[in-house]
């Protein structure tokens, strides 16, 4: 239950934070100022909940949105990974992660700079390793902010490791691309 608390405090804090510039929205001098209208409905996940999610997460190494999607600002995700091998380091231009380690435990190389960095799509940088950066295991309970420009990877090689992940990006995500209608099949007489 501690942890659940923890979890949600964290989570309050990171949202607060995301939106808190949004907050001052409308025109200077603008007289008929009101509170802004909600731009999702609210998410209370009790502590039993994200148990279960948790171990359906298990048996696959995988995520699972809660929020998040175009439009958003902000995306919330329960991930778990087994013994996986950090493939690429990363860098985001424009948006920030945080961190909650649920269960088990990970190293992280954090900082430095990107070795031969290549951009996957718009603001997204890969590369095969980071020179220069800081080694960290990170475990249960503990909070990881990684700030926009900062080189990260992960591995979790011989271990098991769960946690919340929260997205930040400095602007909403595009809309989705619209899907191509299906072709039609012409009715035979």
């Amino acid at each position: 239950m501690v942890m659940m608390k923890r979890v949600l405090l964290t989570l309050a804090f990171v949202c607060a934070s995301a939106v808190g510039s949004l907050a001052q929205t409308g025109a200077e001098g603008t007289s008929s100022r009101a509170p802004a209208e909600p731009s999702r409905p609210f998410v209370v996940m009790a502590a039993q909940t994200l148990a279960e999610l948790e171990r359906r997460l298990r048996p696959e190494a995988k995520a699972e949105d809660l929020i998040g999607g175009p439009g958003q600002q902000l995306r919330v995700a329960v991930q778990h990974e087994r013994n996986k091998a950090a493939l690429e380091a990363e860098v985001h231009d424009a948006s920030d992660d945080v961190y909650y380690v649920l269960d088990g435990a990970a190293t992280l190389t954090l900082g430095g700079r990107l070795e031969a960095p290549r951009e996957t799509e718009r603001g997204e940088w890969r590369a095969p390793r980071i020179s220069g950066g800081r080694t960290v295991e990170i475990r249960k309970g503990d909070l990881v902010v990684v700030p926009r420009g900062t080189p990260h990877m992960r591995s979790t090689v011989g271990k098991e490791f769960s946690m919340i992940l929260i997205k930040i990006w400095a602007e909403p995500l595009p809309p989705a691309p619209p899907s191509a209608a299906p072709a039609s099949k012409a009715q035979k007489p």
